[in-house]
């Protein structure tokens, strides 16, 4: 923590302020005295919180069952240790120290004639990110130092215990609430202010901390779950009855491209990367990174997709066990093929058409396609932007709070929410009378159409951890395609499952420790630093 906090502020002048504010990067030091005057200080300290969102292309899935890079993941198959220092530990202690120097030095701006609800935009803007931070914080370690004040090296909050979990979570509503209260509406900043933080934003998010923490609470059984899961109701149903959203009229085209801009209401909240190597803030090369394996899709994802008759593959009677790679993707909701690579997709300069995924590079015979260019591959760079926040979710956590605080969901409600995302999907809608008709669980649909909306965007191993079944799911064993031998090719050395499916990482080498790994281990240097901090249970 000391090392985390050490009293420093490093401000970046950004010249003149446009459409792309929020994207520019600071290029001289300025003293912190002479600071805080004016609207462009407050704007200026606040650009430099957004450096600090997550890039493309996201590899979280490879804590899971979802993705699997090109080696074991220790997280995902258990067999990682205490490390020294940790960047999921540290990096948001660093954004929360810069969020805090905002938020008590914002107000002096006032005295140079800087209106209160100017100053209360980008402290607004401050508050959010700083719940972003602790959220981080909070889903890896738990407990963790609550510091919501700018702090000196002597300060002796460097050295106190860590808070228990609600104080976080009130320390973080209540930034939400603020956030929401003061900031602008995506309709109110439009296109000149396109990726700064809206009010719908900081609600979006509320409904993301509220169900985690809900749903966690429920299945783990601690705290109060209904108090947070009837916030996470709240908080939806004001973004969908903001009418500020609405989804993309295509899903694959949601992470091209063709889905950028204000234009796309169903983006929230995204990292922008810019729009041409002329107008570049930094650049993002996916294409390369999933070509290369960094996440590929396992056969434990392509089994939740549905057939278009609404029913699992195990309950279909459209589902035909494949005789070729394209095969899999047959009758299938339409989000599988937008998500996954099949045969005749754009693919990379070498090789323009798609034909089967190269083993060597994607050990489970799937490449994901979501943020997949082939000009972006030629190219060695992609002004893609990263979708953070994505009106589609908010949709879902509706839903699932909705059904885990009252025990059931009513028809409306999933007209209201996942029958949206079914039906541009080109699947059949779901309904209790559905549900009941095909020997269904109400339960397993809602976290089935999250998981296949969702994939491969860093969600799915914070379900397993909330709905405390990852004790179940990451011990089992990674598998891949089908082992299309035509199309794999003979001379492939690959390992196969009795029934030809291709074995990624036996479950053999894979654990999951629920007395412990629902938790990570803090970094030992931070408990060196600080003796009142303790390490979670297990590590």
């Amino acid at each position: 923590m000391k090392n985390t906090f050490k009293f420093f502020f490093i401000v970046l002048i950004m010249g003149l302020f446009n459409a792309c504010d929020v994207d520019r990067l600071p290029e001289t030091q300025l003293s912190d005295p002479a600071f805080w005057k004016t609207e462009a200080d407050l704007q200026t300290a606040a650009n430099y919180l957004y450096t600090f969102f997550p890039g493309l292309p996201n590899t979280d899935d490879n804590w899971s069952d979802e993705t699997y890079a090109r080696a074991p993941n220790g997280i995902s198959d258990g067999s990682r240790i205490a490390t020294a220092t940790d960047g999921g530990y540290n990096t948001p202690y660093r954004l929360i120290r810069a969020a805090n120097n905002i938020i008590t030095k914002g107000p002096q701006a006032s005295a140079t004639g800087v209106s209160a609800a100017t100053i209360d935009r980008y402290v607004g803007e401050a508050q959010f990110f700083r719940a972003w931070a602790y959220f981080s914080l909070l889903q890896r370690y738990g407990e963790v130092p609550l510091i919501l004040t700018t702090l000196r090296e002597d300060s002796p909050e460097l050295e106190a215990p860590a808070a228990n979990r609600d104080a976080i979570l009130n320390a973080i509503y209540q930034d939400l609430d603020f956030a929401a209260a003061k900031l602008p509406t995506p309709k109110t900043l439009g296109a000149t202010g396109y990726g700064r933080i809206s009010n719908t934003a900081a609600l979006a998010f509320k409904a993301r901390v509220a169900l985690f923490e809900g749903t966690r609470a429920k299945f783990h059984a601690y705290g109060e779950p209904n108090k947070h899961l009837a916030l996470a109701v709240a908080a939806s149903k004001a973004v969908i009855d903001s009418k500020e959203h609405s989804l993309f009229g295509n899903y694959y085209n949601l992470f091209q491209l063709a889905g950028e801009g204000p234009s796309n209401k169903e983006n929230i909240l995204v990292r922008k990367y810019g729009v041409s190597l002329a107008d570049n803030v930094s650049t993002h090369n996916a294409a390369r990174n999933l070509e290369n394996g960094s996440a590929s899709p396992t056969k434990s994802l392509v089994d939740e997709y549905l057939m278009t008759d609404g029913l699992p593959t195990t309950k279909s009677p459209l589902y035909q066990a494949p005789v070729a790679s394209i095969d899999v993707f047959k009758n299938r909701d339409e989000r599988l093929s937008a998500t996954i690579m099949k045969r005749g997709d754009a693919y990379i300069g070498s090789a323009p058409v798609f034909g089967i995924a190269p083993l060597v590079f994607n050990f489970t015979g799937f490449c994901s396609r979501k943020y997949f260019n082939i000009d972006d591959w030629t190219n060695q760079r992609s002004y893609i932007d990263g979708i953070l926040i994505r009106y589609a979710e908010v949709l879902l956590i509706y839903a699932e709070a909705k059904f885990e605080l009252e025990g059931s969901i009513s028809d409306a409600d999933l007209d209201l929410s996942v029958n949206l995302l079914r039906t541009r999907g080109k699947i059949a809608k779901l309904s209790n009378a559905f549900v009941t008709a095909n020997g269904l669980d109400m339960r397993t649909e809602l976290r089935r159409e999250r998981r296949v909306e969702l994939a491969v965007e860093g969600f799915r191993y914070w379900d397993l951890n909330r709905w405390k079944t990852a004790e179940i799911e990451l011990v089992k064993p990674i598998l891949g395609n089908y082992f299309f031998k035509t199309e794999f090719g003979t001379a492939t050395t690959v390992k196969l499952t009795p029934d030809n499916f291709i074995l990624v990482q036996d479950a053999n080498f894979r654990k999951f420790n629920p007395t412990k790994d629902y938790l990570w281990p803090l970094p030992i240097n931070e408990i060196g630093l600080n003796p009142s901090l303790k390490q979670n249970p297990g590590w």
